[in-house]
């Protein structure tokens, strides 16, 4: 697959969003988004529980719980989706709220603490 820009990849994203709102039952708006995004989450979290081996012995066997690289990427892509729903219904640029937030944190006090050892 040829590298797509950030831009590219929330354009994508948009038309997706905007085909799913043709079929949807009502709008969702935030409170739909973060609902949504908050259930894709909680399957991340199953995953990547089921991938390190933190369920019971055997539990890998049930198809639900059988953790790939491929699901694990599925609902980290659900996520981004959601994440560029909220950023378009609060019209906020995803990209240079994500530089911006790097920035600071790069900047952070504690980045400039030297490890002593």
């Amino acid at each position: 697959m040829q590298s797509k820009t950030f831009q590219e990849v929330i354009s994508a994203s948009h038309v997706l969003i905007d085909a799913f709102e043709k079929v949807e039952k009502r709008p969702w708006g935030a409170e739909g988004a973060t609902l949504e995004l908050m259930k894709q989450v909680g399957e991340l979290s199953k995953m990547i529980l089921a991938a390190e081996g933190y369920y019971m012995a055997g539990r890998d066997t049930v198809k639900e719980f059988n953790a790939t690289k491929s699901k694990i990427g599925d609902e980290l892509s659900d996520i981004f989706l959601m994440l560029v729903r909220i950023a378009r219904h609060y019209d906020i640029d995803l990209e240079e709220s994500h530089f911006s937030a790097m920035k600071e944190a790069a900047n952070h006090p504690l980045m400039k603490i030297k490890n002593k050892s």
